[in-house]
């Protein structure tokens, strides 16, 4: 009887396809193949392979793709993705089978040179510079030998055509040398070892069991990436493989140097930055079991890892984790359910964990250890208010007189002082003074944002940018345009005329050089190389400087106003971890915090350092309120290209709603961003208790609503973390 095999393709289709497998081929689920479909060919993975008597009827497979399968594991959880996020199957699966085109596929071989004794047809001065180096027999490649001999490539290629020159074919570079587990292990302290043998012994037992889910949760500055490199060396001792997800990937330098002092080489790195070719050749590593650590943003959950044996979110708490595009999912709730279905440990590290990871660990679902103190018995800053109802700033300014004196004094005495301002560019909005006209983005309902080191104006949600205009577009008056607030470059303008002598460097994602200039600057930081930093939110992630003495907050206010629930949480966050950067060396730190509301329950909390009063107090609000953790939310996004068909085919799903016991639907409402990209947008929430089935419902309600038609959306993001 002819083999049926169930084939799933990798775009927004919710079903696998029936295809005949041709006689003499052999397939299993997870083997990737080339498939018709319609009049092209694409790939696909199979899902299911069955005995039918009908298979003769089918179009059949093509062929096999040389391409890592995908394990049972890694398809349950495409499964479980699409089953929780409602995404089709076929979109979850497309971040699972990511395959290059062709070029990128073909492995281009390295080739070394080497002197060969025979003398050259032509010896030219630059020829004899290259043999002179070729002297010793070293094994080199073209570039290298031609850049230490001066000259260009053509000349070494030519020696070789020449036959002066041997040129020999290497063995492709590694991936990644295999890290050495007892290669330099750092002295813990007495509580980093005593959390390092606890966190050992729950994540590999000596009896066999379900892995679990650790809460590794220590102050900032407290040694938790020192901890659980442990846990990531008892992994590689025992042959398996490790996943260390990060936020932002790109700018880990400092992370990678720590990882190579410990295990002797660095990790493979898995993120958007690296090139198509080494990612093939990183994921036929990682499915053939060779590399034994990957770092990476969170598409790396994805990786067809062949013994995944511990998998580590770090700073579990950051929004980034969460796709806001696409498949909605959250790489933290993702790579539990991947140790889960893996049968691995899976360890959250924070210093101020979300409230759904802080709930599951007071409720016994997640194990918990705490780091209460940082490494080497260091203080944590001392953090005090700026009330700038009465230490206003000069006008025309943005930093308040006691910072600016205690920058001064900071820096006077050789340490570094950081300026927080979570605001990218030079001010959030342009008006004209003489008509008020405010310059917004074409295609989002959103200020553009002036840029004055690149002389432009910015939209940060379309990427939209027009050159600074010199006279107002509205009424056609010069010397009219003003800038309204500050961005980190209307700080760096102020630093400049405070401090005129001093070495500044300004931290954003936005400048240019991207990631290879901010790892640069980074590092500067961290050697002391400047006086003074300004930087948004992504100087609070992890990084350690050890000269950094003083942090200022300019707007600790920043978000206290938002809508979103979670609003408090992640300001708290934010700010602990930004005011933990200082007094992380040798001498003691302090923060100050410019605020209008220093009574906030927030602010409160940060200047108490009572973080645990302050979780207390918000669980206890969520709890109150049935919100996440403990009740369930979902948004539809309902998007068109004119605002009444938005508005009018949400209003038509709301009329289908229908919600039983358990269940809420609120609006449409327009939202908050109510333009993005060209598109209109109207959002509905649904809040249901936590024991109602929120996606089968959802599933019900689509079905029972009106039809989807012209350029309508409808966009589903289960437990939402954007209410913009």
């Amino acid at each position: 009887m002819p083999s049926v095999a169930d084939i799933l393709i990798p775009l927004a289709l919710d079903n696998a396809y029936s295809y005949a497998v041709p006689a003499g081929m052999i397939l299993a689920p997870g083997d990737v193949v080339q498939v018709p479909l319609g009049p092209r060919e694409t790939v696909g993975v199979v899902w299911q392979v069955t005995e039918s008597a009908g298979g003769s009827n089918l179009r059949p497979v093509t062929g096999r793709i040389e391409a890592p399968p995908l394990s049972d594991p890694l398809r349950e959880l495409v499964d479980w993705l699409a089953r929780y996020t409602l995404a089709p199957k076929g979109s979850a699966l497309a971040m699972a089978l990511r395959l290059p085109d062709e070029a990128a596929r073909t492995e281009t071989s390295r080739v070394g040179v080497r002197g060969s004794g025979k003398p050259p047809s032509r010896p030219t001065p630059a020829r004899m510079k290259v043999l002179a180096v070729a002297e010793d027999g070293a094994m080199r490649g073209k570039s290298a030998l031609a850049k230490e001999a001066g000259v260009s490539l053509s000349v070494v290629d030519g020696l070789i055509d020449d036959g002066a020159l041997e040129a020999v074919a290497l063995a492709p570079e590694p991936v990644a040398l295999p890290p050495d587990p007892d290669h330099e292990r750092v002295p813990l302290s007495e509580a980093q070892g005593e959390a390092a043998r606890h966190l050992i012994g729950l994540a590999f037992p000596s009896g066999s069991g379900k892995a679990p889910t650790i809460l590794l949760e220590g102050v900032t500055g407290s040694g938790k990436t020192e901890v659980y490199f442990e846990a990531v060396a008892e992994c590689v001792r025992r042959g398996r493989q490790a996943l260390i997800l990060m936020p932002e990937i790109a700018l880990t330098a400092q992370f990678l140097d720590r990882f190579a002092e410990r295990f002797g080489t660095r990790p493979a790195t898995w993120h958007s930055g690296i090139g198509a070719r080494r990612r093939e050749r990183l994921r036929a590593g990682v499915a053939a079991g060779e590399v034994a650590v990957v770092v990476g943003a969170r598409s790396a959950l994805f990786l067809p890892f062949r013994a995944l044996g511990l998998v580590v979110v770090d700073e579990e708490h950051e929004a980034a984790y969460k796709q806001e595009d696409g498949v909605h999912y959250h790489a933290r709730d993702m790579a539990v359910v991947r140790g889960k279905l893996e049968n691995c440990p899976v360890v959250l590290a924070s210093a101020t964990p979300s409230i759904e990871t802080k709930v599951n660990a007071e409720r016994h679902r997640y194990s918990h250890i705490v780091l209460p103190e940082r490494f080497g018995g260091r203080r944590l800053p001392d953090i005090h208010a700026i009330d700038m109802r009465r230490d206003k700033p000069e006008k025309g300014r943005f930093i308040a007189p006691p910072l600016v004196n205690a920058v001064r004094a900071t820096i006077e005495s050789g340490d570094q002082a950081l300026l927080f301002l979570n605001r990218r560019g030079y001010a959030p909005l342009t008006l004209c003074r003489a008509c008020g006209h405010r310059y917004q983005c074409r295609n989002c309902s959103t200020w553009l944002v002036e840029h004055r080191f690149r002389k432009a104006l910015v939209c940060h949600q379309c990427g939209y940018t027009e050159r600074r205009p010199e006279a107002c577009t509205e009424c056609g008056t010069f010397d009219n345009l003003t800038p309204c607030g500050p961005g980190v470059e209307r700080i760096a303008e102020e630093v400049a005329e405070l401090f005129p002598d001093k070495r500044v460097v300004v931290l954003s994602s936005d400048f240019p050089g991207g990631a290879e200039r901010l790892r640069a600057e980074l590092q500067s930081v961290a050697d002391g190389e400047c006086d003074i930093v300004i930087g948004t939110q992504l100087v609070a992630k992890g990084h350690n400087f050890p000269h950094l003495t003083l942090v200022g907050v300019l707007d600790a206010d920043i978000g206290l106003t938002s809508g979103d629930p979670r609003a408090a949480e992640r300001t708290f966050q934010l700010l602990q971890q930004v005011t933990g950067r200082a007094g992380r060396g040798e001498k003691p730190g302090r923060a100050l915090v410019q605020t209008y509301q220093p009574d906030h329950p927030v602010i409160a909390a940060l200047l108490s350092g009572d973080a645990t009063r302050f979780y207390e107090e918000e669980i206890a609000g969520r709890e109150a309120a049935n919100l996440p953790p403990f009740g369930r939310l979902a948004a539809l996004i309902v998007s068109a290209n004119d605002r009444e068909t938005a508005e009018a085919h949400g209003q038509a799903l709301a009329r289908a709603a229908d919600p039983p016991d358990g269940v809420m639907v609120l609006g449409p409402a327009e939202a908050p961003l109510a333009l993005i990209r060209g598109r209109y947008r109207f959002r509905l929430l649904v809040k249901t208790d936590r024991a109602v089935d929120l996606q089968s419902y959802l599933r019900d309600w689509l079905k029972r609503g009106p039809k989807v038609r012209g350029n309508v959306k409808v966009a589903i993001d289960v437990d939402p973390q954007s209410f913009l």
